[in-house]
């Protein structure tokens, strides 16, 4: 990790570290993480966020009016690939986007948790986030396109020789840690060919930053060791599918407020508050926590799916776990959401849905530690998360809090893109349905 803070940091690592092109790296409101190369002659000008482009980049569709727009790097995210050659260098920048009048873009996912971020920030708290990140490793074909063959058989936590992703997953940790990365633990995941790597908590926006870059620097990893690396939620239909936990505790001067050992279970008040929050908005969280009509072939009434509105210990079913720690390891789980999704829309949701619960008081229920009698099936459908995109898109247009917190922009336009998608979806006769119905209607 670099460490520079300011322009003329950058500048100057970018010459001691003989550095050619510099990737300067965006989200767009889906969650596609894109760039544009500028070559270091012209990196003084873009570090003084004069490299425009047109909104469609970022909207992910063209419409007859675009909107010029800028991009203003954060000097704090400069970084040297170090998979790249030492000799002409190729160095990144993430991006915020602005207006030609100097204002964020209404369009900017970064902007917006920056935004809410600073709206805890007046309320007296900082989030801390860390992400446990699953994704599977398949073969490509001899054309070079991506397949769904597993690269192993291996299970849970086994070991090499069995686990065949060992060599990659390992370069995959030592290149993020190489960049600033802390690593708590990496692992064969469940399924064959599916891995997990665990990011440490950090501040909000560096972990939504490190979320958009660990997606990035994964696959170009695989690619190099000859595999595809898959963030699909639920690329094979017989074996378990990817999230992504997203670890969140709030913290106010140094101390985490989440814990109080006089409390129910340890927990505060703004700990008990927070998670009726996020219980009270998670069916619109998960229009953007699970944003592909695959996403919902992982969330179903099954034993180890988040998919029950509701809080645990222990239960595996529910969306929201609280692990055993206390003291300053005091900390709720989101585990409802997979890796397709925009990081910076997540967690902006997240922490806003969490500080209305403070603001308000949200008491949430008992936590659910069994989900008792009756057919799973049947509880799911009475207070589950929803059950397609279709569905869940229509909570979130719902949702006056996130609406208003997001930005009308960035809903409409997600909104726009994702019911689009969903009606592509629709519009298509699957094979599923050609062998359930053809011979009998």
């Amino acid at each position: 990790m670099l460490g520079v803070t300011t322009k003329e940091e950058v500048l100057e690592k970018a010459k001691e570290y003989n550095v050619k092109f510099i990737r300067l790296q965006f989200t767009g409101i889906c969650g596609a993480f894109k760039n544009i190369a500028v070559t270091v002659e012209e990196l003084e000008r873009a570090l003084d966020g004069r490299v425009i482009f047109d909104s469609s980049v970022i909207e992910g569709f063209v419409q007859s009016r675009e909107t010029d727009i800028f991009l203003l790097p954060d000097p704090s995210t400069f970084e040297v690939f170090p998979w790249r050659p030492r000799d002409g260098a190729v160095a990144r920048l993430i991006c915020d986007i602005y207006s030609p009048g100097g204002e964020p873009f209404s369009g900017c996912s970064r902007s917006a948790l920056k935004r809410i971020a600073r709206k805890a920030e007046g309320l007296g708290f900082q989030l801390r986030a860390a992400a446990q990140i699953e994704f599977f490793l398949f073969h490509n074909d001899s054309k070079g396109q991506p397949t769904t063959v597993a690269h192993d058989q291996a299970g849970y936590c086994d070991l090499s020789p069995v686990d065949l992703g060992e060599n990659a997953r390992r370069d995959m940790v030592l290149t993020l840690e190489e960049m600033g990365f802390e690593i708590s633990s990496s692992h064969h995941e469940i399924a064959p060919g599916q891995h997990e790597i665990f990011i440490k908590e950090d501040d909000v926006l560096a972990t939504a930053d490190k979320i958009a870059t660990f997606k990035f620097v994964v696959r170009t990893i695989a690619q190099r060791h000859g595999l595809h690396a898959s963030f699909m939620p639920k690329p094979i239909g017989t074996v378990n599918g990817s999230g992504m936990h997203l670890h969140q505790s709030l913290w106010r001067e140094e101390r985490n407020a989440f814990d109080d050992p006089s409390g129910p279970l340890g927990l505060s008040s703004t700990a008990r508050y927070y998670i009726g929050g996020l219980l009270r908005h998670a069916r619109a969280i998960t229009a953007l926590a699970n944003p592909l009509v695959n996403s919902y072939k992982r969330l179903l009434p099954k034993d180890m799916c988040p998919v029950l509105i509701a809080w645990s210990e222990e239960n595996r079913n529910t969306i929201i776990r609280v692990p055993a720690q206390r003291g300053n390891d005091t900390r709720v789980i989101l585990r409802s959401p997979d890796p397709a999704c925009n990081p910076y829309l997540v967690l902006a949701a997240a922490l806003e849905a969490g500080l209305d619960g403070i603001v308000k008081k949200t008491n949430p229920p008992p936590p659910e530690n069994q989900l008792g009698a009756g057919n799973m099936l049947e509880i799911i459908k009475n207070r589950g998360l929803p059950r397609s995109l279709g569905e869940a898109l229509q909570d979130l247009a719902g949702d006056d809090l996130l609406q208003e917190a997001l930005g009308q922009h960035i809903c409409r336009r997600y909104l726009e893109s994702k019911e689009r998608e969903w009606e592509r979806f629709q519009s298509v006769v699957h094979q599923w349905e050609l062998d359930e119905y053809l011979a009998s209607y």
